[in-house]
């Protein structure tokens, strides 16, 4: 941040101006004033040399046009064409002219309002800013707040466009603290905006090509500062680029600031939408409801949507559009839980890419060939591993990796954003990895994970939870900032493992404590990877179920505890009592009569041998199913009670006849096979054969389409032998009777981020603890003895 003192400043003085509203207003209200006041002060700065020419030109052909159905269509193109553009206001009042009447303040302050182009005027309806100005008007309040305003200077040539973005976007900041938003509502620190720029154009030869379209997309763009710093960085190698820029907003602040700063630059406002970019199926005039921009394709997309946030309001729209289309609708894939939406987005952004050459995977086939797209998208670190195999979130995973569109994942410090600090991630995402020609790296099959955590520079003042920037080089205020973004860059195009001493990467952040750290200390920052090294198999590993059966007067009373058994004294009919109680009294019978043979059992069950405490006899186990089964049916049978499948597994389950017992001989079903112990049960997340080819033949779960049920068998001819090879190895000789149920197999994908980048590092040395310990307690007695 170049300006960052020059920035603070206007800031503050627009803080200081809110506290005029103090007693009409609450803190948490002042934005409802003071933001729509500093974007109209912004367009008046802008429009007030050519107000009078304005104003005289649009009377000339309002008189011109008159009765014509469409005059003021005709006379805005008119009047954009002549004075370039892409606003203006007729009303003839500047705040000069408006502060020089305080009486008419309130009326002519709405006719200014009014007096905008119509795309001007539907953005700034979105502040709903007139009920404000009657408030103030009441408050008495209305003419004190402008004349303040009125004394700013916002004209873009005392402060650029990205200085009144960071302007706009600390003040959003501190009205957020006020109304103690959450922290999902957040802003993109503009230095994280340009590292996510720098990677996102690092070897892109097409953006220096003469005349080049270039379209570049933000289906959460805020106040628009990724989309203006990305036009900003094409320009600045291709001046003659042609840069359109498009994006979608679904908080009417924010898609007001934005739409007003492109108009200011003379960008396409139109290419903004106002509206839910997932959608949420319920249709209003003043918006759009899902996607804003459904035909069209983008170059460059790039997002920071809000993460940690639940997107139930949009559940029943973005599912709806899941099963009926699948893929051939925004949300192929899966579905993420409920909690966190931000991977809707980025599959959102993956449908409007453009089609990539006949040589790239996800090339389609039958529709014009393109030159693909590519993603940069911020995300918390739920993306990376939340879900377990086959879940909504692995299954995203799977696709984006499968079909080799991860390029890069960047993991930023913590406590770089304004309204929270969490360590966050940039995922580079294309559809046409770059190949090895044109003297680029071969991208195809890999992805790059870059450890950036410790390329941060403390602050000298925090901007709420923002405690930390990414280096962007020396400064007029600061001399020793080193350029993070730049080396950062580098790394990303070097593709290759790399290691940093810290001193390399020059942090001035120090440990808890403000303990120093060591400088000569290494750290990993670049690893590349195989993509099938983030996607493993979940197999269900089973061991026999084993029991002992007796029959006691323990056992017994746990079989009349039975949900069987006591079902049995229960009846179905409602309404009719008398058929009812008789159901319950033949079943009560039936009861009595099972627990008579049972007691008739015991002394076949009880051992001759006695404690020695003269307790009760031990009872006889039987440590075979078949066998104890051969026991005691046939006393069943001479007792005229049917030894039906219900009964004999009610009397031969856990916890009634039987117990369990690892020294027992294995229970098999009618068929022969094994039967499973659930409690025994375990799963193994076993890797990915390193030569599997991918994508792997496995549809993707819709319950819609294919009711959710997918057929594994061409996956399990690929890697059943794998897996029992691992069984083999890492199991049995620990579980000897272990097996694989192998239609339970899933397929899951997570990236352990930290896990590929953790260092060891040895546990102190005992006699070092000791002695702080000791030195710990000295203080303590030493400032006890001063108290007593």
């Amino acid at each position: 941040m170049k300006n960052q003192a020059q920035i603070k400043t206007n800031s503050d003085l627009i803080w200081d101006i809110a506290n005029l509203l103090r007693g009409p207003y609450l803190p948490a209200q002042y934005r409802r004033v003071m933001i729509p006041f500093t974007v109209l002060r912004r367009l008046d700065c802008v429009l007030e040399k050519d107000v009078d020419k304005v104003k005289a030109e649009y009377d000339t052909q309002y008189k011109k046009y008159k009765g014509k159905e469409n005059r003021d269509e005709i006379i805005e193109k008119i009047i954009f064409n002549k004075f370039k553009k892409q606003f203006f206001n007729t009303s003839g009042f500047t705040f000069e002219k408006l502060k020089g009447d305080p009486d008419n303040l309130a009326s002519n302050l709405l006719k200014y309002i009014s007096g905008f182009s119509t795309r001007a005027r539907v953005i700034l309806e979105k502040f709903r800013f007139d009920q404000e100005i009657e408030r103030l008007e009441e408050a008495n309040r209305l003419f004190k707040v402008f004349e303040k305003i009125e004394q700013v200077d916002f004209h873009p040539e005392k402060i650029s466009n990205m200085d009144m973005g960071y302007i706009f976007e600390d003040l959003v900041r501190r009205f957020n603290e006020q109304a103690n938003q959450e922290a999902g509502d957040h802003f993109t620190p503009r230095e994280v905006v340009k590292l996510i720029v720098n990677l996102l154009f690092t070897g892109e030869e097409q953006i220096y090509t003469p005349s080049k379209r270039i379209k570049i997309y933000d289906p959460a763009c805020g106040t628009g500062g990724i989309l203006s710093e990305s036009e900003k960085e094409i320009l600045e190698q291709n001046p003659n680029a042609n840069v359109e820029l498009f994006g979608q907003e679904y908080n009417p602040e924010s898609y007001a600031i934005c739409g007003s700063d492109l108009m200011i630059k003379g960008e396409e406002a139109d290419n903004i939408a106002f509206g839910d970019t997932l959608g949420t199926g319920i249709d209003r005039n003043d918006r759009v409801d899902g996607d804003g921009h459904p035909n069209e394709q983008f170059d460059y997309m790039a997002a920071n949507p809000p993460f940690g946030v639940e997107w139930k309001p949009e559940k029943d729209y973005v599912t709806n559009e899941h099963e009926k289309f699948g893929f051939n609708g925004r949300f192929g894939p899966g579905l993420p839980r409920i909690n966190d939406g931000a991977l809707l987005f980025l599959l959102h952004m993956m449908s409007k890419m453009q089609n990539p050459p006949a040589r790239y995977p996800l090339h389609r086939e039958g529709e014009e060939e393109k030159n693909g797209s590519r993603i940069a998208i911020v995300f918390n670190g739920s993306p990376l591993f939340t879900g377990d195999a086959g879940s909504g979130e692995s299954n995203i995973r799977r696709y984006i990796i499968e079909n080799d569109m991860l390029e890069a994942i960047v993991a930023l410090p913590d406590q770089l954003f304004y309204n929270t600090g969490i360590y966050t991630y940039i995922w580079i995402v294309t559809n046409r990895k770059s190949d090895g020609s044109k003297n680029t790296h071969d991208r195809r099959g890999k992805v790059q994970l870059i450890n950036a955590t410790d390329f941060a520079w403390k602050m000298k003042k925090s901007l709420g939870d923002k405690r930390k920037k990414i280096g962007e080089g020396p400064s007029d205020t600061n001399k020793n900032e080193p350029d993070h973004i730049k080396l950062l860059t580098e790394i990303y195009a070097a593709f290759k493992e790399q290691s940093m001493t810290l001193a390399d990467i020059k942090t001035n952040v120090e440990l808890p404590k403000k303990k120093a750290r060591d400088m000569s200390k290494v750290v990993s920052v670049s690893k590349v990877f195989d993509n099938q090294d983030f996607g493993y198999l979940k197999i269900t590993v089973e061991r026999p179920l084993r029991l002992n059966f007796t029959v006691n007067a323990a056992r017994i009373n746990a079989f009349k505890e039975s949900s069987y058994f006591e079902y049995l004294a229960t009846s179905k009919k409602r309404k009719n009592k008398a058929e009812a109680d008789k159901e319950i009294a033949a079943g009560k019978a039936l009861q009595n009569e099972i627990i008579k043979v049972l007691e008739g059992m015991k002394p076949a069950f009880s051992s001759a041998r006695h404690s020695s405490e003269g307790r009760n006899p031990e009872s006889k186990l039987i440590k075979n199913r078949d066998e104890f089964e051969a026991l005691i049916k046939p006393a069943f049978e001479v007792a005229a009670i049917k030894f039906d499948a219900a009964l004999k597994k009610a009397l031969l389950a856990p916890g009634s006849l039987a117990v369990k017992d690892p020294s027992a001989d294995e229970c098999k079903d009618s068929k022969g096979n094994l039967e499973p112990d659930g409690d025994l049960r375990d799963t193994e997340n076993v890797p990915l054969p390193k030569d599997i080819s991918l994508p792997l033949p496995l549809d993707f779960e819709n319950k819609g389409q294919n009711k959710g049920k997918v057929d594994k068998s061409e996956l399990l001819t690929l890697v059943q032998a794998h897996c029992e090879q691992y069984l083999k190895d890492e199991v049995l000789p620990y579980r000897p009777d272990a097996w694989i149920d192998h239609s339970k197999i899933k397929l899951g994908y997570e990236i352990p981020f930290n896990r590929h980048f953790y260092e060891y590092e040895p546990l102190r040395d005992l006699a070092a603890i000791e002695a702080d310990i000791k030195g710990l307690e000295q203080e303590i007695m030493d400032m006890l003895s001063e108290v007593v």
